[in-house]
């Protein structure tokens, strides 16, 4: 059964989304460079806890300010769903890490847009994709997969990590599926935002806490820095940017466009943390460039149909 949500119609990226996409995307990929840089003063996963109840702080202010109810009874299961989802997505990737290489972990999370793309495409009205866009999310993930391919032979302990990849690119496409198919969809953007962030912090800050992630702690400058980084800027600003576009564009696209967020990730290792980079990488980008063309560049036909779709009505 598709969703018709009616007065919540999503439009094609245009040149505002594709800007703020970009803006989104390096937010994320210098995400990973940050955490990876001050891992050796705190534990990652007590990173993401510290950084989500900062966040959930920012934003209950905001909300007060605003006069934005955060807490609604009616929204409470599907806000609940949203979260468990947002939580297990790093439970697992902070998990999965302890078995893979992070370039793996990067590609099977993001394998989250394509699990999207076919949940909005069966349950979701106007989210379908035409054959060319398909053909572009095929393109773009697999010049993902080349791009961030690691050297070396497998083993089971890598398989397993790779699984729990799988788990986390699943539990991402679940939160954008619940968010386009429940009242969620036209909630304000601070609201969603509380959820996933009010259950990461109930669930990750004692689960840190009980896996010894705050003992060795060591507040350097540079940690307090990265911190507050990952907080303002990408659990607060980056989340609140990704809810407000999910509002108003297809999300089918969104999520295929996302696709640039590892990128970037590699891109800033390696400018700022001196990682290697290989020949693939630049092949896997173009790729990747070439299948974002096929997704979100719109034929003559798709245009005449969307022109004749977004006539005012009186």
């Amino acid at each position: 059964m598709r969703h018709d949500l009616g007065h919540a119609t999503r439009r094609p990226l245009d040149a505002q989304a594709c800007g703020l996409m970009l803006v989104f995307c390096i937010a994320l990929g210098l995400q990973q460079v940050a955490i990876k840089a001050v891992a050796d003063d705190i534990s990652p996963l007590a990173q993401i806890a510290l950084r989500s109840v900062i966040a959930l702080a920012l934003i209950a202010f905001v909300a007060r300010l605003r006069g934005v109810a955060l807490w609604v009874p009616s929204q409470f299961g599907p806000g609940l769903v949203v979260g468990i989802g947002y939580t297990l997505e790093f439970a697992f990737v902070a998990y999965g890490l302890n078995f893979t290489y992070a370039a793996h972990m990067s590609v099977f999370l993001y394998t989250a847009p394509v699990f999207a793309a076919i949940g909005l495409h069966a349950f979701v009205a106007g989210e379908q994709l035409t054959a060319r866009q398909w053909l572009g999310v095929i393109v773009a993930f697999g010049g993902l997969v080349i791009a961030l391919a690691p050297r070396g032979a497998l083993s089971m302990d890598i398989l397993i990590g790779d699984l729990f990849g799988v788990l986390a690119g699943l539990s991402w496409a679940a939160t954008t599926l619940t968010l386009r198919t429940t009242s969620l969809s036209e909630a304000p953007s601070l609201r969603t935002v509380a959820y996933q962030l009010g259950v990461a912090s109930l669930v990750l800050l004692p689960a840190a806490a009980l896996f010894g992630g705050f003992s060795d702690l060591n507040a350097t400058p540079l940690a307090i820095a990265s911190l507050s980084f990952q907080a303002v800027v990408v659990s607060f600003a980056a989340l609140l940017l990704w809810f407000w576009l999910l509002r108003r564009y297809l999300a089918s696209r969104l999520g295929v466009f996302a696709f640039l967020s590892p990128i970037f990730g590699v891109i800033f290792g390696v400018v700022l943390l001196d990682d290697p980079i290989s020949i693939n990488f630049a092949a896997g980008g173009l790729a990747l460039l070439i299948g974002l063309l096929l997704v979100n560049v719109n034929g003559p036909r798709q245009r005449r149909v969307e022109s004749k779709d977004n006539v005012p009505t009186r």
